[in-house]
């Protein structure tokens, strides 16, 4: 029975009902809890992050289940011991990462490590757990640096991520599809199927003429269209925003065209933003309220939906050894 790491302990793929594959209870860059005008104390975190749990508790309930997966890494907040609370308090399924959203996100103890010390890092931490929470991580975290393109320690973590997705089983998801060359290359030196990585953000706004996503696809990657939500049509779009009809036609050339098996879909949204403001407006539970709408309106049909948040995702996160 294949089965998927969450903080809870591991459940079968198929008790994961609705996934939303990629998204954040709380980010922030290493350093910014001594923000003082942004930081969050456990009280307000708690109070900001429940309903919107509870609410998507809620509208995943036709799915039979809800899956949220944090996509926050070493050094941006993650709190393991929290997660766990609110998946107790929220009936809400969450799955943790290891890894790194890129490597400008690494301190630098993790910034002058190997690759065999990274590799070692992400297998504890997915079959022994994170801390001492006894969680394990179901997913691993790689990015691209600030500037769209890959570092010399970029470069160290993806290899790690490749030798420790090989070794536990685990998937792969990454911070940004651009420059993504040097991280196939990676992956087909480590042995790893590209099926077992989600390249995602390929539909933000700021990567539009810099992801040759097809040509990822048809190496067999998985295209990750997980910004939704994030429009140009909020009273104070973010810079990575894009056109809401825009990116939903970017969405729909796939599920329509014959590629709905590459991609997986989620909105990227931060329940409560650790040493920044967020972005008011925007949640996990926008695919529910304007996402799935959406794709209804444009004709695509209900097994197609679930398809796209329950059965690619519950495959995407098995164990896989």
């Amino acid at each position: 029975m294949a089965r998927v790491n969450t903080v809870l302990g591991p459940i079968p793929s198929e008790e994961l009902g609705f996934v939303a594959v990629h998204e954040h209870i709380g980010y922030g860059m290493p350093g910014s809890e001594l923000d003082t005008q942004w930081w969050k104390t456990p009280e307000q975190r708690y109070e900001e992050t429940v309903p919107k749990l509870r609410t998507f508790h809620e509208n995943c309930e036709p799915y039979g289940a809800a899956t949220y997966v944090d996509a926050t890494g070493i050094c941006n907040g993650r709190d393991v011991s929290y997660y766990q609370s609110l998946s107790e308090k929220t009936g809400v399924h969450i799955v943790a990462s290891t890894g790194f959203v890129g490597g400008d996100t690494a301190l630098p103890f993790f910034e002058r490590a190997s690759v065999d010390y990274l590799y070692r890092q992400f297998v504890h931490e997915i079959t022994v757990g994170i801390g001492n929470t006894g969680a394990r991580a179901g997913i691993v975290k790689v990015g691209v640096s600030r500037g769209f393109r890959m570092k010399e320690l970029d470069l160290r973590i993806y290899r790690a991520a490749a030798r420790a997705a090989l070794a536990t089983g685990v998937p792969i998801f990454t911070h940004l599809a651009v420059d993504v060359e040097p991280a196939i290359e990676i992956f087909h030196e480590e042995g790893l199927p590209l099926d077992r990585v989600l390249f995602g953000h390929a539909d933000d706004g700021v990567s539009q003429g810099k992801v040759r996503d097809t040509w990822i696809a048809d190496q067999g990657g998985r295209i990750g269209f997980d910004t939704f939500g994030y429009d140009l049509e909020l009273p104070d779009p973010p810079f990575w925003g894009r056109p809401r009809q825009e990116r939903l036609d970017h969405f729909l050339r796939y599920v329509q065209g014959g590629r709905v098996d590459s991609v997986l879909a989620s909105a990227d949204a931060n329940c409560s933003p650790l040493g920044w403001p967020g972005v008011k407006g925007h949640t996990v539970n926008y695919l529910f309220e304007v996402l799935i709408p959406a794709l209804r309106e444009a004709g695509v049909d209900e097994a197609t939906i679930t398809k796209i948040f329950v059965d690619l995702p519950a495959t995407f996160l098995s164990l896989q050894n």
